[in-house]
């Protein structure tokens, strides 16, 4: 069975690629286009990985972030955060709050592609 990767991204454009590139690859792939539909897919999906953009509608990422690692039924979900803020204190802030791993846009496919893989082998 495909493993299931939930893309959270409010910029349309990005989330058009993201799919395309992530089904190529072999993946199960949802939508979610603001925080508190990423929230809700995630309770009703349990997606092995999210790709969780920082600044979004209705809740920010790292408000998702804190809610789905401070849920023990939902820990075992993998949290990549994309965001084009790469200051060390936002890395810092993502991770502190439970991201699994921080990524700064603009980012090439293959190393996209390459930490998804190493993440859900490493699990």
């Amino acid at each position: 069975m495909a493993e299931k990767i939930l893309i959270a991204d409010d910029e349309q454009n990005i989330v058009i690629s993201l799919e395309f590139l992530m089904k190529r690859e072999g993946f199960e792939v949802l939508i979610a286009q603001d925080g508190a539909e990423a929230v809700e897919k995630i309770r009703a999906e349990m997606p092995d990985l999210v790709l969780l953009d920082v600044m979004m509608p209705r809740k920010s990422g790292f408000e998702v972030c804190q809610e789905i690692k401070s849920d023990p039924a939902l820990q075992s979900v993998l949290i990549l955060m994309l965001t084009a803020k790469g200051r060390d204190t936002e890395v810092a802030k993502g991770l502190a709050l439970g991201a699994d791993g921080y990524m700064t846009k603009p980012f090439s496919t293959k190393e996209l592609v390459d930490r998804v893989r190493s993440m859900l082998a490493g699990r």
